[in-house]
């Protein structure tokens, strides 16, 4: 359900809120951008927290595309995130790898005839749990997005 929030004057949009999605295996970018528009995913393992991204939603479309999320945050991390953790060595690579496995599809600013991949965002390392990871995408900054696990 999305609502004006009379606070900013912004359209809020929670992503999956009655979990009609879960098991899908839906994945977004949330690209940052000054539109009025705020997402909102539940993120972070079992912390259940609430993360959100002014911008725009690009849908990414495949079958199993958080399955290399899911085996990082649900069963090497157990469902506990890592928002403000250390990363090891191993953890860290094999977030880069699973994040670059994923391409944006043309883009709003660009003409561009081959998907561009997304890139982990390591300066803003510190923000990424489970179901949030801060990225670079063909457009800028923004934040991939799935169905968190609990």
């Amino acid at each position: 359900m999305d609502h004006l929030c009379e606070t900013d004057g912004k359209r809020h949009i929670h992503l999956d809120p009655d979990s009609c999605g879960s098991g899908t295996g839906w994945v977004f970018v949330i690209v940052a951008a000054p539109t009025g528009v705020v997402y909102q995913n539940q993120s972070g393992g079992h912390s259940c927290a609430q993360y959100e991204q002014e911008g725009y939603l690009v849908p990414l479309f495949g079958s199993g595309l958080d399955e290399e999320l899911k085996e990082i945050f649900i069963g090497e991390l157990r469902g506990w995130g890592m928002r403000g953790q250390e990363w090891t060595v191993d953890l860290l690579e094999r977030l880069r790898t699973a994040v670059s496995s994923f391409a944006v599809y043309g883009s709003g600013r660009h003409d561009e005839l081959h998907p561009t991949a997304l890139v982990l965002d390591e300066s803003r390392l510190p923000e990424a749990a489970e179901a949030w990871i801060p990225v670079v995408s063909p457009d800028g900054p923004g934040v991939l997005v799935w169905e968190n696990s609990d």
